[in-house]
């Protein structure tokens, strides 16, 4: 069990504040450019949010089945724990204070929102940044002689690759066929497979597959150092524009309370709704539909509207969905 945690302690309210905003662009940053995850960034109501925090601020993402999975938090504590703990610093007019507090974390219910987000029933589907192996060389051959001229031209083509700062293994394996090979790193999610067989040797070609979208394409022996590094990018940003195209049509901006039990029923996703404020409102609709406000969006928007619920005035939009 894998968990990154921090506490900190200011002199201030505003450092402190300023402190919980970074860790979770931090956190932002790191699911929606390295996992090639999309988030909402927003804070937890009063209801939701960690227990003595003045506020927690939260990442928010979308998994393929509809359900949200809060993928990570940060807490300003305010003064709550500096007193309950009897945490003071020394000012420089030789006064105590209590401290101004923050927690944030994120634990390996990021590997669990990678799976989710991004997998298919081949298997794992690894963004570039995140995979440990970038590409799998399998040789495809008959008999030692041919395994050993594929080998030559499949281990320039690795160094070549390795220089690019790519991780590249060659399989060479005799206990596995190549079939079986290519279902194992579909399933392992390696982003690209590079097969080398005697008509490839004899033309000057690889083959080179795509794990995002499983395209094979024949490339010259000469470009493909160069295409395959440029795949890099290019699957990375399908793989998180895939997952954006997934969350934005499973996003739902509703004003009927019953469509919004029909869509949290039946669809799932996110939903954008009015909500009075209330806890007893938000603990009304978790009880008859399961869902609970994700998040209030840093972002939100002023708009006058009526409580899906209550009818009762609301200032906004905050997001409901069922989740992990």
């Amino acid at each position: 069990f894998l968990w990154q945690e921090g506490h900190t302690a200011h002199s201030t309210k505003d450092e402190a504040v300023k402190e919980a905003e970074q860790m979770l662009e931090i956190y932002s940053t790191f699911a929606e450019e390295f996992m090639a995850v999309p988030v909402l960034k927003g804070l937890k109501t009063a209801s939701e949010r960690f227990a003595g925090a003045l506020e927690t601020y939260c990442i928010e993402a979308l998994m393929q089945d509809g359900k949200a999975l809060q993928a990570g938090t940060s807490h300003f504590l305010g003064q709550n724990f500096a007193k309950a703990f009897d945490v003071k610093f020394a000012t420089k007019e030789g006064t105590q204070e209590y401290v101004w507090a923050t927690s944030w974390g994120v634990s390996t219910r990021l590997m669990g929102a990678l799976i989710m987000a991004h997998s298919d029933d081949l298997g794992l589907v690894i963004p570039p940044k995140l995979a440990p192996i970038h590409v799998v060389i399998v040789p495809i051959y008959k008999g030692e002689e041919q395994l050993a001229q594929i080998a030559e031209y499949a281990m320039q083509l690795k160094n070549e690759l390795q220089q690019k700062g790519l991780t590249v293994k060659f399989d060479d394996r005799d206990t596995h066929k190549p079939g079986f090979k290519f279902a194992e790193y579909e399933m392992k999610g390696v982003p690209v497979r590079v097969a080398i067989g005697p008509k490839d040797l004899a033309n000057g070609t690889v083959e080179v597959a795509r794990r995002d979208t499983l395209e094979k394409s024949t490339i010259s022996g000469g470009e493909a150092v160069e295409h395959i590094y440029g795949l890099m990018d290019m699957i990375q940003k399908n793989i998180y524009a895939k997952a954006l195209k997934h969350r934005d049509e499973s996003s739902h901006y509703v004003d009927d309370y019953d469509e919004f039990k029909r869509i949290i029923a039946n669809e799932g996703g996110f939903i954008y709704a009015h909500w009075d404020g209330s806890a007893e409102t938000e603990e009304l609709i978790k009880q008859e539909t399961k869902a609970t406000i994700r998040c209030i969006l840093l972002d939100q928007k002023k708009e006058d509207g009526k409580c899906i619920r209550t009818g009762n005035p609301s200032k906004g939009r905050v997001v409901f969905a069922k989740a992990y």
